[in-house]
């Protein structure tokens, strides 16, 4: 019959020798000064932060690797829709949720660009701003008990405002975009690079590119 007792797993082992038929399981003491340290779990805000700013490097890596051929071409069955559009998007999205959710608590929201007009270039540069500004939201909600606090303006309410859900939020939008980019240049048989579909799931280079740790 096994015996279950509350261990300290800091000072006790338990051996299961019952697995392979070799008797009972056995408690064997654990010297303290030979005990494995656990490292200490990493910072909250730091984890976060570091997962936006890879997120929205690979959009920008995908948006830098656009043919130019494919910029202005529309989406097939939405004529006044232009993969300049959706690019687009991704940054005027982010600015509206970074005006209802921050303005109140003192983050500022990026202008929002031109959907028929703006160049890559432009649009590269306003996605670093509006990148800044969701990530400011999210240091707000690690600074505020892991919850970015409630403010007037959020009206929807279908989105809980811990800060694991809103990072979720935020990565699945531009994933769901960069696969329509992806999904648009098929259909118009315009070949994307290999460095932009590579590109979409390399992370660790990504990572390494704005300054977080690759060793994980």
């Amino acid at each position: 019959m096994k015996r279950w007792e509350a261990l300290d797993p800091g000072t006790l082992t338990v051996t299961r020798r019952e697995r392979r038929g070799q008797g009972a399981s056995t408690i064997v003491p654990r010297s303290p000064k030979g005990s494995p340290r656990m490292p200490p779990p990493p910072d909250l805000q730091d984890a976060v932060l570091a997962a936006w700013r890879t997120n929205s490097r690979v959009t920008t890596y995908f948006i830098a690797h656009i043919p130019a051929a494919l910029w202005s071409a529309t989406v097939p069955g939405v004529p006044s829709r232009t993969i300049r559009a959706i690019g687009a998007h991704l940054h005027n999205a982010r600015c509206r949720w970074i005006k209802t959710l921050g303005h109140e608590h003192g983050i500022v929201a990026p202008t929002r660009v031109d959907q028929r007009a703006v160049t890559r270039r432009q649009l590269l540069s306003a996605l670093v701003r509006s990148s800044r500004g969701i990530a400011a939201l999210l240091q707000l909600g690690c600074t505020r008990g892991g919850r970015i606090p409630p403010s007037k303006a959020y009206t929807w309410r279908n989105l809980a405002l811990d800060v694991g859900h809103v990072l979720t939020y935020f990565v699945a939008h531009d994933a769901h975009h960069r696969g329509q980019i992806v999904m648009v240049a098929r259909q118009l048989n315009c070949r994307l690079s290999t460095a932009a579909t590579a590109g979409l799931w390399q992370w660790r280079p990504r990572q390494r590119e704005v300054g977080g740790s690759a060793r994980r």
